[in-house]
């Protein structure tokens, strides 16, 4: 078929330029045969003229040679266009014709290549991909989901881009188990790890851990030993100082070291006087089955409260967006992630809230209720003393810790849970001391049900 209409495209100009050649010479013809006419009258008035007297010829003969002259100029200048109309034809439908045979074969190069264009991508191979690299070692998924070690090499900007890289695909390539992140805050050891210790056995594989001590305890020879759940688990720190800003780039430093393992979904910041209310199962299921995040917020007009807003932070963050609340938040992924990547209302905070102002109850109670209030239930989960007045909470000493007073602390408050009443409020509590951990050993097997 392409070959047929390549051949009708190529004799419709030749038919075309045959008609228009006929006509030409045609027309050129008549003309000459209208010449040939007029000569054998032009002969008769030359012999009639020598009839006539001599003044009479001249006139006459220069009469005929004028009208000759005219006829044969008008001839010359027909031949003329005529001949130059007959090569302007030639030459255009002879370019015409190179026109349409070029076109002719990229028409039909264009069909034959066009099922080329649509072929269906190569399928995926169900074998999994690998990198070789040079010493011949080969590199899978499970390498790139290993997250580093505790005690890595970033500094803190590289730490928290790294931390904020989201997946855009929700669907995980891998089993992925959800585990629950318990980030500790502390100055030194954590000094009720026998404790946890005991909650935390027989669940590997369901949790992490994220140690943010003060530097100069990290290069000291009191590690943890080997075999506990907390050796290796130290973060590269740096100095905090109480109420200061400082206490909120730990614990950003903790969340973020703590997203680059996949596996996280829940964060729970806790201190070395935090002690678990119930065991592990119950509080897994707890947090990995709540639909928000537990970031305490209010708003109080008091010199702890409003009394500390700076007026330079406005108009970005003003009074009456202004909120107070507890240090010791637990919060899902999605929100880890924002507070991670915060480049906006964190830079405020460092600049306007020192001195009097303790960023560490202001910058999430605010930043959350701001931008993130449907996703927050407005409550702790840590259960704190501040019935005494002063600036820090109740410690609890040993003779302090009974078995009622730590059932009143597990079922003793009323609270909304994923939108139904619950009495479970609390699944952490604190401040406990060093010298209490005995009472708490012998009573977490009858009120806590730890494992044995």
């Amino acid at each position: 078929m392409a070959d047929h209409a390549a051949k009708l495209q190529k004799k419709a100009p030749d038919s075309v330029f045959m008609g228009t050649r006929v006509r030409v010479f045609s027309n050129v013809r008549r003309y000459l045969d209208l010449f040939l006419k007029l000569t054998p009258s032009l002969n008769k008035m030359k012999g009639a003229g020598d009839d006539t007297n001599n003044n009479n010829q001249s006139t006459t003969l220069s009469k005929l040679f004028n009208a000759k002259w005219h006829v044969f100029n008008f001839i010359s200048y027909f031949l003329l266009f005529g001949c130059g109309l007959s090569v302007g034809v030639i030459l255009s439908f002879h370019l015409k014709n190179i026109s349409l045979d070029l076109h002719t074969q990229l028409s039909l190069t264009s069909r034959s290549s066009s099922p080329s264009l649509a072929m269906a991508p190569p399928q995926p191979s169900d074998s999994p991909v690998e990198t070789i690299s040079d010493d011949g070692a080969q590199y899978g998924l499970n390498d790139f989901l290993e997250p580093p070690e505790a005690m890595h090499g970033m500094d803190d900007a590289q730490l928290l881009w790294r931390a904020s890289m989201i997946p855009r695909i929700a669907q995980y390539p891998f089993n992925r188990v959800p585990k629950v992140a318990f980030l500790f805050l502390t100055k030194g050891h954590v000094s009720l790890a026998p404790l946890w210790e005991k909650f935390f056995k027989g669940y590997k594989g369901m949790y992490s851990i994220y140690i943010h001590s003060n530097p100069s305890f990290n290069l000291s020879k009191a590690a943890e030993p080997q075999g506990s759940v907390f050796h290796g688990r130290r973060i590269p720190s740096k100095q905090v100082r109480w109420g200061h800003v400082s206490m909120i780039e730990a614990e950003r430093r903790l969340l973020a070291n703590a997203l680059m393992d996949f596996s996280n979904q829940r964060f729970v910041l806790l201190s070395e006087a935090c002690i678990p209310l119930f065991n592990f199962s119950t509080i897994y299921a707890y947090l990995m089955n709540s639909t928000q995040s537990y970031i305490e917020a209010y708003d109080k007009d008091s010199p702890v409260g409003r009394g500390q807003y700076n007026e330079k932070m406005s108009p970005h963050i003003t009074i009456d967006q202004w909120r107070k609340g507890s240090q010791w938040f637990e919060m899902d992924r999605e929100l880890a992630l924002e507070v991670v990547s915060d480049q906006f209302y964190f830079p405020l905070f460092q600049s306007y809230c020192a001195n009097a102002c303790y960023s560490d109850e202001h910058y999430l109670p605010t930043f959350v209720t701001m931008k993130f209030t449907p996703k927050n239930s407005n409550r702790t989960l840590t259960w704190v003393d501040w019935s005494r007045a002063g600036i820090h909470p109740v410690t609890y000493l040993r003779p302090l810790v009974t078995v009622e007073f730590l059932k009143a602390l597990r079922h003793g408050s009323q609270c909304e849970y994923n939108g139904q009443s619950s009495n479970i409020c609390y699944l952490f509590a604190r401040k406990f001391s060093t010298d209490s951990l005995i009472r708490l050993l012998r009573f977490a097997p009858k009120v806590m049900y730890f494992n044995k």
